[in-house]
């Protein structure tokens, strides 16, 4: 009988080295491959974690917001509440436009000042993402912009990115930045995003005129430090160009490009 065809002694065979192989792979991702098959299904270690993942997305998008939380991990920082125009979370996520819009009178409880940016700090799809992160992003950027004037920050309730537009329109403030719970996968059920939109207006509808900032959740996200040092970049830049969006690139490269 003829041998087979050569193979490669590097690559090592078998069922066990295939699993070895499998299982080096997934501590490099949070993706679920080679889980293998228990019959036409998964095997049930990994049909459970799914479920767990699926009730911690779940969670993460009815879990209600903690204003109060937020502010005091802000300690000797001013802040304002407000809600958009959805009254409760089933509204809120049935109709994303109220979630863009201030509610009621809420505009009127919203001060105005000679200020450079305003943080606003929205629970968006994941309430979870902002308790862990969003006060810790908002302490690390403003240390690294010395002769700002930082707006109170804004804890919106209900909110929407677009909110940000129509909050800073209402305060009078040229650049927004919304720190707001992103969207829960199945394998990231806290990821906080930050968008920066410079002269912000009530009825923004597109994203090209915005820069974000994704997958904020240490330590398998970006860091509060790394995401910090990126996101006062960038608003140093477009103060500069007095633009966001596609017509402002992210030119930084970690903390070190701040100091240019």
């Amino acid at each position: 009988m003829e041998p087979d065809a050569a193979v490669d002694p590097r690559v090592p065979a078998g069922p066990a080295a295939e699993r070895a192989m499998w299982a080096a792979l997934r501590q490099r991702t949070q993706a679920r491959i080679g889980l293998g098959r228990a019959g036409s299904a998964l095997p049930t270690r990994h049909r459970l974690a799914l479920q767990a993942a699926h009730a911690a997305a779940r969670d993460a998008v009815h879990s209600p917001f903690d204003p109060d939380a937020v502010a005091a991990a802000l300690p000797g920082v001013p802040t304002v509440r407000v809600r958009s125009a959805a009254p409760d979370r089933l509204t809120y996520l049935q109709r994303p436009d109220l979630g863009r819009r201030l509610g009621g009178d809420e505009r009127a409880g919203l001060p105005r000042g000679d200020w450079d940016v305003v943080f606003v700090v929205a629970d968006g799809l994941s309430s979870r993402a902002v308790h862990d992160h969003a006060a810790a992003v908002v302490r690390e950027t403003t240390a690294l912009l010395a002769g700002w004037r930082p707006a109170p920050v804004v804890l919106a309730e209900q909110a929407r990115v677009a909110l940000g537009d129509a909050i800073a329109h209402a305060m009078g403030v040229p650049m927004a930045v919304v720190l707001i719970g992103e969207r829960p996968g199945m394998s990231a059920a806290d990821s906080l995003g930050a968008y920066l939109t410079y002269a912000p207006v009530p009825g923004r509808t597109t994203d090209a005129d915005r820069n974000c900032l994704s997958n904020i959740r240490p330590p398998l996200g970006l860091s509060h430090q790394a995401a910090a040092a990126k996101l006062a970049a960038l608003m140093r830049r477009a103060r500069e160009l007095r633009v966001t969006g596609v017509a402002l690139k992210d030119e930084s490269n970690g903390p070190d490009a701040l100091d240019s």
